[in-house]
């Protein structure tokens, strides 16, 4: 039990899905897990501990932006002992071929900062996905009829951006999507040597101004938790 996890010593699988919704990983669990157990309800951060294929699995809220997903991410790797953390959530389109429902696998992501910059000072580190998990996610995808879009993401710190010269440049330079918590979680598994990959469903587009309604997007977001829990579990 952690400050933020209120579970206990084995309740937690080694494979944890990260959805920022709490809610999320409440859907999430109860639509693709066998006997889910709630695990942790502090500060509504619900997370839930169940089968999936015979596999042991944890999905667990871990909130919005970078400072929150560090602080479960941090307990989940010190506390708990997790070696694979899969990020499930939403994204917004950058790029003219990313579609709204299309499914992105980060294999970078680029940010103007994160928790961790202060300690890499005036370094620019690079944070990239687990070669194992992206290409696991790849092949998850092609076999389910899917073609995902693989390739750099944007890590945000704020929602509401009013940087459009910003977007402008990312754009230009290939950055297929915008998100708000992937850059935090690859730079904590590197540093405690854990597989990390963020699987996302873009759910609007800030060119074309297009958004996937509400009651959509837990069918559309149901290819996204399949691919995260084959790519964990590929031999």
């Amino acid at each position: 039990m952690t400050i933020h996890i209120g579970a206990n010593p084995g309740d937690i699988a080694e494979t944890v899905l990260m959805p920022g919704d709490p809610l999320r990983a409440k859907w999430a669990a109860e639509t693709f897990l066998e006997d889910a157990k709630c695990i942790n309800e502090v500060r509504g951060m619900l997370g839930f501990t169940g089968m999936w294929k015979g596999n042991r699995v944890t999905i667990q809220g871990s909130g919005m932006g970078m400072p929150s997903l560090s602080i479960y991410a941090n307990e989940l790797i010190s506390q708990f002992g997790v070696q694979t953390l899969i990020r499930i959530g939403s994204a917004g389109g950058m790029q003219p071929q990313v579609k709204v429902r299309d499914v992105v696998l980060a294999m970078t992501s680029t940010t103007l900062s994160t928790p961790s910059r202060g300690i890499m000072k005036e370094l620019n580190y690079a944070p990239c996905a687990d070669w194992g998990l992206l290409h696991a996610a790849h092949q998850a995808a092609l076999g389910k009829g899917l073609t995902p879009h693989v390739g750099g993401i944007y890590s945000s710190d704020v929602f509401y951006d009013e940087r459009p010269d910003l977007n402008e440049q990312m754009t230009r330079h290939g950055i297929l999507a915008v998100e708000m918590e992937a850059a935090e979680l690859y730079t904590l598994a590197a540093r405690h040597g854990r597989r990390a990959l963020a699987v996302l469903t873009i759910s609007d587009h800030l060119q074309t101004g297009e958004a996937l309604p509400a009651e959509d997007r837990e069918r559309s977001f149901g290819d996204m938790v399949e691919i995260a829990l084959q790519s964990a579990f590929a031999n």
